[in-house]
């Protein structure tokens, strides 16, 4: 698919980085050509001027789409509508199978017209990520995850030999296979760029990394300053097919950080904090952008833990710029050094990076924290913004649990064939899950370290409660054991039960029958506490009506 238009502005230049050559598309020349102070722009403005002026033909994309992203800074919003072309597309299994059999159905419509069915492929680079079929069925148990992954395959077989079908039929299309991680992980450790790059006429054209996904938390992405987000199924096949999503120029919200997060406070905390007030704020329908000094003192895991969790705070996208944090998260994740040099020097010509010395973007509207006031909390019990500061919690859940069943004391119910009882606000799920923490090594570190304590200390979990452990990526399974961390983990009932998106889109599995009768036998309020991002009463599992998002460690 063609990746440059007309170029009206004459904006395309040529940068030099080491023995390589690339053209580009320049924001300071469309500066220099009259758009105005175009280098005020919030950074992720910059990304969707460079996307307008690439893609600039006269016709999808207009000099009069530019000049409106220009005009965006004289009141910081605008009511124009935009036509954004994503490097690529990202999807999981469940999402995406879909957009595999319309692929084929129009490959069988082709074929029954007399055309080339093979002329049928995606335009756009398509990755599939399958994560989101494996439950856990097993846990607490060192085969656990052999055998969630043969029930995977048993039930799944028929899918999985689709998909595989699938790549080896369809150019631009790579399928990641099950077992392999989260989505959102593997796109921030293994498929993202931050600066892509594509050959024509001859040519290496360089250009932002930008990605739409066939999955709400896509936005994790942003912290490694790759600008995306989730879209349905029709938007992301019309994407892979190379058309355009339409947008209207979003009001981009700065939050500034300042300070650093105390000791014993994480990354979890933090979020949970943003989360509670953007909330409040209100940023639907906008972009979030992260600034100020505060974000010298996260890493880039920290900083995908906040895009992570966007859709929660209801913005389109928390956006983090380009800096030496992200060059050593390249690094460290493998990245070619080619391909590092170049995000630098992309970055410092087209205004994207920041120091301490860069002057701060003109926003739509501000907010600030001093991350060195964060505390450890949770949130819950049904939504991710009601933020309970860990040291409130037990008066917190008295008075959820006379919110859901009127009761000003705990019940309890008998479990068959146990010598316990179960209670309401007993803890009968926890979860070391999701995309949102398990990306992040310094709160599974903190979990494992705080395991293999306990388990010295002789501290075991309770019979009733379901524990697991289901890493992003491969990676993570690797640091824990090389640190010496996973039997610590493992002492207490954590043992690795997937890699895959598990209990926080309610694949956490069956409880015991014993502990599913007791609940419902009492009508009992029992918790899940789980290190995920969603939370609404029955999501984690239908037996289960409060729900509270903790850290690793607190897990």
């Amino acid at each position: 698919m063609p990746v440059t238009g007309q170029d009206t502005l004459k904006t395309r230049r040529t940068l030099k980085v080491g023995s390589k050559e690339y053209d580009y598309f320049s924001i300071e020349a469309a500066e220099a050509a009259g758009l105005g102070d175009v280098s005020s722009l919030p950074r992720s403005l910059k990304v969707l001027l460079e996307n307008l002026l690439r893609f600039e033909d006269g016709r999808t994309v207009t000099v009069d789409d530019v000049k409106a992203l220009a005009g965006w800074l004289d009141k910081g919003s605008s009511s124009h509508e935009i036509a954004f072309r994503p490097a690529r597309v990202l999807m999981q299994d469940f999402t995406g199978v879909p957009s595999v059999v319309d692929l084929a159905a129009m490959r069988q419509a082709m074929a029954d017209m007399g055309g080339d069915p093979n002329k049928i492929n995606p335009l756009n680079t398509c990755n599939l990520v399958i994560d989101h079929s494996v439950m856990i069925d097993f846990s607490g148990t060192p085969d656990a995850i052999e055998k969630n992954i043969k029930k995977e395959f048993e039930r799944n077989g028929e899918r999985y030999t689709f998909l595989k079908w699938g790549q080896s039929a369809f150019s631009n299309f790579t399928v990641v296979p099950p077992g392999t991680g989260i989505v959102h992980q593997v796109n921030l450790e293994f498929l993202a760029k931050t600066v892509w790059t594509e050959e024509e006429g001859g040519r290496t054209i360089a250009m932002p990394d930008t990605v739409v996904g066939t999955d709400s938390h896509t936005t994790m992405v942003n912290g490694l300053s790759v600008l995306g987000w989730g879209v349905g199924g029709i938007e992301a096949e019309a994407a892979m097919l190379g058309q355009p999503v339409t947008m209207v120029l979003p009001e981009v919200v700065g939050f500034k950080l300042t300070g650093k997060l105390p000791e014993g406070a994480l990354a979890t905390d933090l979020v949970l904090r943003v989360v509670e007030m953007l909330r409040e704020k209100g940023v639907v329908g906008k972009f979030v952008e992260f600034y100020g000094p505060g974000l010298d003192e996260l890493t880039l895991p920290d900083q995908a833990t906040l895009a992570n969790m966007a859709p929660e705070y209801g913005a389109t996208c928390g956006f983090f710029p380009i800096d030496a944090e992200t060059l050593k998260y390249l690094t460290l994740t493998g990245r070619d050094k080619d391909s590092i040099a170049l995000v630098e020097a992309y970055a410092k010509a087209q205004g994207l990076w920041r120091d301490a010395d860069s002057p701060d973007p003109q926003f739509t509207d501000t907010l600030g924290l001093d991350i060195s006031t964060v505390v450890p909390a949770i949130a819950g019990p049904k939504r991710p913004q009601d933020r309970i500061n860990l040291t409130e919690s037990a008066p917190a859940f008295a008075r959820a649990l006379k919110d859901l069943a009127g009761i000003d004391a705990p019940r309890a119910s008998a479990v068959e064939g146990a010598d316990y009882e179960l209670s309401d606000g007993d803890v009968v799920i926890a979860a070391i899950t999701s995309c949102t923490n398990t990306s992040n090594p310094s709160v599974l570190v903190a979990a494992g370290l705080l395991a293999t304590k306990a388990a010295a200390k002789g501290l075991h979990s309770k019979p009733w409660v379901k524990t697991s452990l289901a890493p992003g990526s491969q990676v993570v399974a690797d640091y824990l054991e090389k640190a010496g961390l996973q039997d610590g983990l493992n002492a207490l009932g954590f043992h690795i039960s997937a890699f895959g998106c598990t209990s926080c889109i309610g694949n956490s599995g069956p409880l015991p029958d014993p502990i599913a009768a007791a609940i419902n036998g009492g009508d009992l309020v029992v918790t899940a506490v789980l290190s995920g991002n969603r939370n609404f009463e029955g999501r984690i599992n239908p037996w289960v009506k409060a729900n509270y998002l903790a850290s690793p460690p607190l897990v």
